[in-house]
C-alpha cells in the first residue's frame, strides 16, 4: 500500500446506498434480497470495508433491519427529499459531526455486488490527477453518478442545493464542480452492474457463482 493509498483510505467514509424497495422484484427491501445465500447488501459491504476507514449504510425506515451489519445507519435529510444526494449528505454531514477526520465519502449503490477492489484508490487517483472536487465511476458508456467520491467540505452546498433549489439529480449538482472520472473495463463483467430485475439477480448468481468456481449458489 502506497502513502497516498493509506492516507486517501484513513480519510474516507464509504457509504452504501440501499436502494429502498425492488418493485420490479415483488416490493422487497433491495439491500435485504438474497443474493448467493446473502443479503445483496453484504457484498457491497464486503466490497467496500477494505477500502475505507468506516462504513455507513444510507438508508430510511426502520435502521433495525440492518442491526445484522453492525454499521451506522443515517437516514435522508431533508427527510422529505427522496433519492441519493439526501443520503449523501447525511452522509457528509455525518462525518462533520461524527468523525471529523473523515474528509471524503465515497458512494456506492447496494447492488453493485461486484464493485471494484481498487474503487476508492482509483478515485482519489482521478481526483487528484485531475485537480477536482468529486471523482465518478465510469464503465464502458455510462457514467454512474451515485458510485462517486464527495468531499465533506461540499455539504453546505449541497444542503442549500436540496433545500433551497429543490435540486435532486445526482448529476445536476455534480457538474457545479471540476469532476473527475475514473474508468472501469466491462470484460467480461461490468463492475458497476446493478441488480434490478430478476432476471438481474440470476445472472449475478451464476456470476458469483462461476467466481467461486462452483457449480451454483451456495
Amino acid at each position: 500500500m502506497t502513502q497516498d493509498t493509506a492516507a486517501d483510505r484513513a480519510a474516507t467514509l464509504g457509504l452504501i446506498l440501499d436502494g429502498g424497495r425492488a418493485r420490479r422484484m415483488g416490493g422487497a427491501d433491495k439491500g435485504l434480497i438474497t443474493l448467493a445465500g446473502r443479503p445483496m447488501i453484504a457484498h457491497a459491504i464486503d466490497r467496500l470495508r477494505p477500502q475505507v476507514a468506516r462504513l455507513a449504510i444510507s438508508a430510511n425506515g426502520d435502521p433495525q433491519r440492518f442491526e445484522r451489519f453492525g454499521l451506522p445507519v443515517v437516514a435522508d435529510d431533508p427527510p422529505n427529499h427522496a433519492g441519493p444526494l439526501a443520503g449523501v449528505l447525511a452522509a457528509l454531514e455525518f462525518c462533520a459531526r461524527a468523525a471529523p477526520k473523515l474528509a471524503y465519502v465515497a458512494s456506492l449503490p447496494g447492488d453493485t455486488p461486484f464493485a471494484p477492489e481498487d474503487y476508492v484508490v482509483r478515485l482519489h487517483a482521478a481526483r487528484r490527477a485531475a485537480n477536482a472536487a468529486i471523482a465518478v465511476a465510469v464503465s464502458g458508456p455510462r457514467t454512474h453518478h451515485t458510485a462517486a467520491l464527495w468531499p465533506v467540505a461540499i455539504a453546505a452546498d449541497l444542503r442549500r442545493a436540496l433545500v433551497e433549489e429543490g435540486l435532486s439529480k445526482v448529476a445536476s449538482f455534480a457538474v457545479r464542480y471540476r469532476v473527475a472520472t475514473a474508468e472501469w473495463s466491462v470484460d467480461p463483467l461490468d463492475p458497476f452492474s446493478n441488480i434490478n430485475t430478476p432476471v438481474d439477480l440470476a445472472c449475478a448468481e451464476a456470476a458469483l457463482a462461476a467466481a467461486s468456481g462452483r457449480d451454483g449458489p451456495s
